[in-house]
């Protein structure tokens, strides 16, 4: 991060990646964007304007409260967040997320992060990228915007766009960094880039293969790819964790649900398939990593990592479940209060030795 004389409003923009509205949608515009008057080349367009008399007023105030009032029922369909079963949500392409985008789960998002960073060696990609050589960075599903303002810390400055469903990013950014209100599966528009990252959408995309093309399509030659992914199915490797356990019920009922509405709950293991299937990408590297959940490994390295994921699993078992649950399952608040109670037990006494694996994949566009 540079200082205060660096930094500007990070305000979220319109598209400049994919497109926010999908061709043939039969969705209505966002209703941030202002109702088109006469188009250029119209003929009314030479015609002069007539001032509104009323208009001129020395209350400089009401002008203020008309603007304000204004440009909330501009963004009101991406910001006027709706609040389902004691949580927060997306209000931009609403349904398409099933996770809440409220500070506690923001906070989780920064758990995870640092997780996922820790994870892979302490870095934040591991693709061969030569930051010195990139000049535009897309970071999908940017969260918080933190991994981004982390790779800020380098000392080049390519430009750095993170794109998400919800404004949830710090107001105050470097000059060369712009978060986007955008969706990813959305046609793509706008300039190339030369390193993409793709992390932590588990649950989130409905057409992997669309995306990992989208994707490719809008990298410069030579530019790189990177996702990190992983299976939100647990499992043990030595059979302790099992179907009477209150997780492994509330696992299969989350990973089933998140079937039947089109999310896929496993890209992780499936990642290299869709890049390698892609055929345009060379250079593809796939790597596996085991993430357990809590602090039961021998290993110091992985009882912290486990220690980490524990806590961010704590925090997000009652966002990760109240949308399905209640949602799509039709179940009561309180009903799936009291089962994620029952699971919090378990997992905090390491009753069994649960994990699950993050893959991370990278690739590069020819340059020819």
């Amino acid at each position: 991060m540079t200082g205060d004389s660096e930094t500007q409003t990070g305000k979220a923009t319109a598209p400049s990646g994919p497109q926010a509205n999908a061709a043939g949608s039969s969705a209505a515009p966002p209703a941030n964007r202002a109702s088109a008057g006469p188009s250029p080349g119209n003929e009314d367009e030479d015609v002069p304007l007539e001032a509104d008399e009323a208009e001129a007023t020395d209350d400089t105030s009401s002008i203020d409260d008309r603007i304000s009032n204004y440009t909330s029922s501009l963004s009101s369909s991406v910001i006027d967040y709706p609040i389902e079963h004691g949580r927060r949500y997306h209000a931009f392409r609403s349904g398409s997320y099933v996770l809440p985008n409220d500070e506690t789960e923001s906070e989780r998002l920064d758990m995870a992060h640092a997780l996922i960073t820790r994870v892979i060696g302490n870095k934040l990609y591991l693709a061969p990228v030569d930051i010195s050589k990139t000049h535009r960075i897309l970071d999908i599903g940017t969260g918080t915007g933190i991994c981004k303002l982390q790779t800020m810390s380098t000392s080049f400055r390519p430009m750095i766009i993170g794109n998400d469903l919800s404004a949830i990013q710090p107001q105050w950014v470097p000059p060369n960094v712009k978060f986007e209100i955008d969706d990813v599966e959305s046609p793509w528009v706008g300039p190339k880039y030369d390193y993409i990252m793709c992390r932590y959408m588990a649950a989130s995309i409905g057409d992997w293969p669309k995306l990992v093309s989208s994707i490719y399509d809008n990298l410069n030659p030579g530019g790189w790819a990177e996702f990190q992914d992983m299976s939100v199915e647990f499992y043990s490797d030595d059979g302790s964790y099992k179907p009477e356990h209150h997780t492994y019920g509330w696992n299969q009922t989350f990973v089933q649900t998140l079937k039947s509405i089109g999310r896929d709950p496993a890209p992780g293991p499936q990642l290299e398939g869709w890049v390698r299937g892609h055929g345009g990408f060379k250079e593809v590297v796939h790597q596996k990593f085991k993430v357990p959940i809590g602090p039961w490994p021998k290993q110091q390295h992985h009882k912290g990592i486990g220690l980490l994921n524990l806590a961010q699993t704590l925090d997000g078992l009652e966002g990760f479940s109240l949308k399905l649950f209640c949602g799509i399952l039709g179940k009561s608040r309180e009903e799936v209060l009291v089962l994620l109670a029952a699971v919090r037990k378990e997992l905090k006494s390491n009753a069994f030795h649960a994990l699950f694996d993050i893959h991370t994949v990278y690739g590069q566009k020819p340059f020819n």
